[in-house]
């Protein structure tokens, strides 16, 4: 359907002539859009005082916070998904990040020594 559509377009009428001229000129003003403008200023900063400057501004900072939350929670939700698989006594002790890493690797050690005997 739509390669028939193509040919009945590419056949030469006027109209579907004057429509591609109109696409055509549309997608020149879109990427002439998407080019950005070379400044004295921003052709004169290093790359790293451009990093620099973009890093600054309260929505890039915002951006990266919220990153950095979504990242932690992930965090925090792989050690409490780790800490259910380990035995402690009392079970609802709570343990820090480096307990849980401790114990899991004893506890990892373990269950090698037990399928080794």
């Amino acid at each position: 359907m739509r390669d028939e559509n193509y040919k009945t377009m590419m056949d030469g009428s006027d109209d579907c002539r004057e429509i591609l001229q109109i696409i055509t000129s549309c997608n020149n003003i879109a990427n002439k859009r998407r080019e950005k403008p070379c400044t004295n200023e921003s052709s004169s900063l290093s790359r790293e005082e451009r990093r620099r400057r973009r890093r600054a501004t309260q929505k890039y900072r915002t951006a990266h916070a919220t990153r950095e939350r979504i990242r932690v929670e992930a965090f925090n939700v792989a050690f409490a998904e780790l800490r259910k698989l380990l035995p402690t006594l009392p079970p609802d002790k709570k343990l820090s990040k480096i307990e849980i890493l401790r114990l899991a690797i004893c506890y990892i050690a373990y269950l090698n020594h037990v399928l080794d005997a």
